[in-house]
């Protein structure tokens, strides 16, 4: 890969890219509140297993076939993989979260006239990764890369929403962040050998707190 595709990926996958990946915590909040995450050790089996079930079983298998969608310039594909991510999102908050943030990304791509991003009809709904998979394709970033990418990102939000809400201190949670990163590769791999037939996340517990969170109380984060 080029170093202008790997400052192109560090731009993706920065934590000040203005998609509001900070406002979610996918779950997190409500499982702290029933004393599911109390420190460290709770949070690295709770985030490693969203991961391992969840984003290497639909995400990363749909972030894949998008990419090489964008890529073939078949908008018909991207688009009926986007419906189906969509449709996987067990709940409404992860839904939300989902659109808000592939929308905002959508808008960026615009700004920085990106012509697939410019010829996405406006009210038509956006995941997050369909997005992410346009910016990969069009700035050339390899898929393996990108996907890796990707599921950082996603674990250095998960750590900091911990950091918030557990609380952990600083120093645990780059602790936490190094003893999930072999995890990252692991998720990817196995994302590779998700038959078209197989994709799919089916984490009940994690939709329930989802759904629950919708009614807390008291919250820090919109999931």
């Amino acid at each position: 890969m080029s170093s202008a595709a790997l400052l192109h990926l560090l731009h993706l996958v920065s934590p000040a890219l203005p998609v509001g990946a900070y406002a979610y915590s996918q779950g997190q909040e409500y499982a702290v509140e029933l004393g599911h995450l109390k420190g460290m050790e709770d949070a690295k089996r709770w985030i490693d297993g969203v991961m391992c079930h969840s984003v290497a079983q639909l995400d990363l298998p749909i972030l894949s076939r998008v990419y090489e969608s964008w890529q073939r310039k078949d908008v018909s594909q991207v688009s009926r993989w986007n419906r189906f991510l969509q449709a996987s999102r067990e709940s409404a908050e992860f839904e939300l979260e989902d659109l808000q943030m592939g929308r905002a990304l959508m808008r960026l791509l615009i700004s920085l006239d990106i012509p697939e991003a410019i010829a996405w009809p406006a009210k038509k709904p956006v995941c997050f990764v369909t997005a992410f998979a346009l910016a990969g394709a069009h700035w050339k970033i390899s898929l393996p890369l990108l996907m890796q990418g990707y599921c950082w990102s996603w674990l250095e939000n998960q750590v900091a929403a911990a950091t918030k809400l557990i609380p952990l201190g600083q120093t645990d949670a780059q602790k936490l962040l190094l003893l999930l990163m072999p995890s990252v590769e692991q998720c990817c791999i196995d994302s590779q050998q998700v038959g078209e037939g197989d994709i799919g996340a089916g984490l009940p517990a994690l939709a329930l707190v989802s759904a629950q969170h919708e009614t807390q109380y008291s919250r820090l984060f919109r999931s």
